[in-house]
């Protein structure tokens, strides 16, 4: 059941930030970068699967991920739930139960053995699903499942990442063009403004933190990255 009233969306976003700090997801280390999977260099780094280990949290977070969609997407807008493998599963679990809805869940690629399927659960002709995500960058690995649910006739015109990265002006552009709306809780921005006020790191550390998140790809060539998404 979701309450009725619920904070302002500036509001759910530096809740979320100072949750992410309180389990200790969140994590700058501007003197021995990150590499991400795409071969960027990060100062940054954030584990959002552990919000699932924490009740209390991640109650109030499906309650933020539920209230954010009704608000932007609307309160009739979606038949099925959809979680991509691994770290959306459980997350598209609890969403589902907070708004009363069908659960699937969908696989990076089709299972090599049995009936070989991409997509486990029931989802009719025509259904339309919210895909759902712990964390997206720029949306590339969404449409992995995206594309899946559509060949499959599923009907796609919503994302939902409880944390984005919002690094790149061309992001949320990009999506759109693809016919997906994204709503998110919290950010990068989010969760630097909590370091800043509570004084979590040096000035130095923080100064590094948002070069990156001005210009990522240009800090990223500096510390020993790519300086260019490929594609």
């Amino acid at each position: 059941m979701i309450p009725t009233s619920f904070p302002d969306k500036a509001v759910m976003a530096e809740l979320l930030a100072k949750m992410l700090w309180e389990i200790k997801a969140v994590h700058f280390r501007a003197d021995q970068p990150y590499k991400l999977a795409s071969g960027m260099a990060s100062p940054v780094y954030i584990d959002c699967r552990k919000l699932i280990s924490y009740p209390r949290i991640r109650s109030a977070v499906m309650d933020f991920a539920a209230v954010t969609v009704m608000r932007e997407a609307g309160f009739e807008k979606f038949d099925v739930i959809a979680g991509g493998e691994t770290a959306g599963i459980p997350f598209a679990a609890m969403l589902a139960e907070r708004l009363a809805l069908p659960m699937i869940y969908v696989r990076k690629a089709p299972k090599g053995h049995g009936r070989t399927n991409q997509i486990e659960g029931h989802m009719p002709e025509g259904a339309r699903v919210l895909v759902i995500e712990d964390l997206t960058t720029a949306g590339v690995s969404m449409f992995t499942f995206i594309d899946a649910i559509r060949a499959a006739g599923g009907v796609v015109d919503h994302g939902m990442a409880l944390f984005y990265y919002d690094i790149f002006p061309e992001g949320r552009a990009n999506m759109a063009r693809k016919g997906i709306t994204l709503h998110n809780i919290a950010t990068w921005r989010n969760v630097l403004a909590v370091a800043r006020e509570d004084k979590l790191f040096d000035g130095e550390t923080l100064a590094s933190v948002e070069a990156f998140l001005d210009a990522p790809l240009e800090w990223s060539g500096r510390h020993g990255g790519i300086s260019a998404l490929a594609g």
